[in-house]
């Protein structure tokens, strides 16, 4: 399997891609230690993994905490006794609402979560990997690329995440540590999927209609899966992918070209 032998943490478990990275993470052979804010989830997700066959630890925590970081990464350690893999999905965006009507206290706080809440796990594994080395993938936003009017708070600490990427593939390489970003686009979940019922809710459009127009745009011509997109991110943690770092993977369905 993709992960056989591999410990791996990933935190922002939610009922979108979080979840699908953490069940095919398990079921690629991975032993998760898996982190969210919601206890009661997180711990379903962990039974749901042990139920399959997997290996799981749940651990609720707040990333913008750095004392949560080192108790995730302390869970993670105590169960299975070593660290491969980090994937930081774990986020928070400011309102969606223009710039100039922004309160930056709000966009701190997304910063505090989707940028220095990774940079602190990241804190918190290097200890472990330093000796064998090991795979970090942070996740990002095809909206870095193509930034939409009032997405500021979420879109501009996923870009300061990416500069992160960069940095930290340069100075954690002397580690056999890889630093790379998943660019994610639309995703096919839970979330999408009550995003465009309230669409279809506030206006004339099918709920066809709308899925129709977003897969125009996608050279794959569809929506890509949670767990199809959550895939590529267990490339990026697995063997097959040891010389790539600091890159950032197009996850989109190919939008990307398209923009």
């Amino acid at each position: 399997m993709l992960l056989s032998g591999k410990s791996v943490i990933i935190t922002g478990i939610g009922p979108g891609m979080g979840r699908k990275l953490a069940l095919e993470a398990a079921k690629a052979g991975a032993k998760v230690t898996i982190a969210a804010r919601t206890k009661d989830y997180v711990e379903g997700v962990a039974r749901e993994i042990d139920a399959a066959g997997g290996a799981a630890v749940a651990v609720t925590g707040d990333v913008s905490k750095q004392n949560d970081c080192d108790r995730i990464v302390d869970a993670a350690i105590d169960t299975f006794g070593k660290i491969d893999g980090l994937v930081n999905s774990a986020y928070a965006a400011a309102p969606f609402v223009p710039f100039e009507d922004s309160d930056l206290d709000d966009w701190r706080k997304a910063m505090d979560v989707t940028l220095f809440g990774s940079l602190q796990m990241i804190k918190s594994v290097l200890p472990h990997m330093k000796a064998a080395g090991g795979s970090i993938v942070n996740v990002s936003t095809m909206e870095t690329r193509k930034p939409l009017p009032a997405h500021g708070g979420y879109a501009v600490p996923k870009s300061a995440l990416g500069g992160a990427t960069r940095q930290l593939a340069v100075e954690l390489g002397k580690y056999k540590i890889r630093v790379n970003s998943a660019v994610m686009g639309w995703m096919w979940g839970a979330p999408v999927e009550g995003y465009i019922n309230s669409m279809v809710a506030n206006s004339g459009a099918s709920a066809e209609q709308m899925i129709a127009g977003i897969a125009a745009n996608i050279p794959l011509g569809h929506i890509p899966p949670d767990e199809e997109c959550g895939k590529t991110i267990l490339a990026l943690l697995s063997d097959y992918t040891t010389q790539v770092t600091g890159a950032a993977v197009e996850i989109n369905g190919g939008e990307y070209v398209s923009l």
